[in-house]
């Protein structure tokens, strides 16, 4: 089927008898759903971009902090990352601590690839601004009561409250892009049985902490300790994420200031190590540590994209790149439909996508399973992780094996 060609070159929606229309309407403005939409507007597809939060939420919302470098440079090569993004510190190397002993593993050299060190609140305000203010695009914030219609037709369309009017308006559309995460009105609209939802569960919680203190180690910190896994992540030069191990579904009003500190000092601490820059903790949530992956990430004319097709657990980082690698994805098969006719890269954007999410989902395990095995109960699995530590950190070829896992490229499926 050739596409319908409607306003061929423009980045706006048109009218109709029956409302407004565009060529794909796009749920959420995450990273993937803000990448889609300026990619799209640079090729001159018509989009509109519904996101029920404000603008200012979504630019001030503290989340993942890693790019992997195949990710900026793809970013790059599209025109989407800002001065900031390139000059953001990129890091090579990260430490576990287990017994009182640091081992640190440098994956950059090991890889030839490193993270680059910008918080996703970043990433979300240079996509908005390069949408909204610098190219002028369609992009509906508060936007209420969002309800996808009609995906198995060839007509679908999206309805939602305005958060100016308090009206409802609906726009159709030829495909819609869900990027609005597990809880959204996209992957809502599939019916029961439309797709397989496939699941894991980690079996710990981890409390999320954002401190106002400076970093307290020029790298990731990884502690591994019988009383729990933690974490240490910069996120600015006055701000840290902490993470700590805790049973699933536990209350943050459980962990007070001194509880907190203490036991980051502990879980945390290793011989020549500093000291940690303690504090106020601004925000306390736990989460429940757990995976899923959707097949197939596409329903009729519905293609899903970042966590509405799959979460990955924050233990590698790996979360925000799957986010854009499907948007870089869906871009191209949405240019190749529109420009050339050509329904395959559509057609096989979920094979596509889930080479990728399903490698990241192994890894992601068994980087779980080797931070959770000393507080696990379990001397085999303790056995085993320290095991795997020992190897990844003392020799060259298992290393690199591991460091082109967890930093991925652009071959990566």
């Amino acid at each position: 089927m050739v596409p319908e060609q409607q306003d061929a070159g423009a980045s706006t929606p048109t009218s109709s008898p029956g409302g407004e229309r565009t060529s794909v309407v796009i749920v959420g403005a995450g990273p993937a759903g803000l990448t889609l939409a300026n990619l799209l507007h640079a090729e001159g597809v018509p989009c509109v971009l519904l996101e029920a939060e404000s603008r200012e939420l979504i630019e001030a919302l503290p989340r993942a902090g890693f790019l992997e470098e195949w990710a900026v440079r793809a970013l790059e090569r599209r025109g989407l990352a800002g001065p900031g993004l390139l000059g953001a510190e990129a890091q090579g190397d990260c430490e576990f601590r287990m017994d009182g002993t640091r081992h640190v593993f440098r994956y950059g050299e090991l890889s030839g690839n490193r993270h680059i060190v910008y918080p996703q609140q970043f990433l979300v305000t240079d996509l908005v601004r390069a949408f909204a203010d610098e190219a002028g695009g369609d992009v509906r914030f508060g936007a209420g009561d969002v309800e996808v219609h009609g995906i198995r037709t060839d007509r679908p369309s999206v309805s939602y409250t305005d958060a100016e009017t308090g009206q409802q308006r609906t726009v159709a559309c030829d495909f819609v892009a869900g990027c609005d995460g597990a809880r959204g009105s996209s992957r809502a609209a599939i019916p029961e049985g439309g797709v397989e939802i496939f699941r894991h569960d980690l079996g710990v919680g981890w409390l999320a902490l954002l401190a106002e203190a400076p970093p307290s180690a020029e790298r990731v910190v990884f502690g591994l300790h019988p009383q729990g896994f933690a974490a240490h992540m910069a996120r600015g030069p006055q701000v840290t994420r902490y993470y700590l191990e805790c049973p699933p579904g536990d209350s943050p009003d459980n962990w007070p200031h001194e509880r907190v500190w203490s036991e980051l000092r502990t879980r945390l601490g290793a011989r020549d190590a500093p000291p940690l820059n303690e504090g106020e903790v601004v925000e306390r949530r736990v989460l429940d540590m757990h995976n899923y992956v959707v097949e197939p990430m596409t329903y009729g004319r519905l293609h899903l994209a970042g966590d509405a097709a799959h979460l990955v657990a924050p233990v590698a980082a790996k979360g925000m790149n799957l986010a854009l690698n499907d948007a870089l994805l869906l871009a191209d098969a949405f240019r190749a439909y529109y420009r050339e006719g050509d329904e395959s890269g559509l057609e096989g954007y979920s094979d596509a996508c889930l080479r990728r999410v399903w490698q990241y989902q192994d890894f992601n395990r068994w980087v779980s399973e080797i931070v959770h095995g000393p507080s696990s109960g379990d001397p085999f699995k303790a056995g085993t992780a320290a095991a795997r530590l020992r190897r990844m950190t003392r020799s060259a070829k298992a290393g690199r094996a591991v460091a082109g896992l967890y930093i991925g490229s652009d071959a990566d499926h």
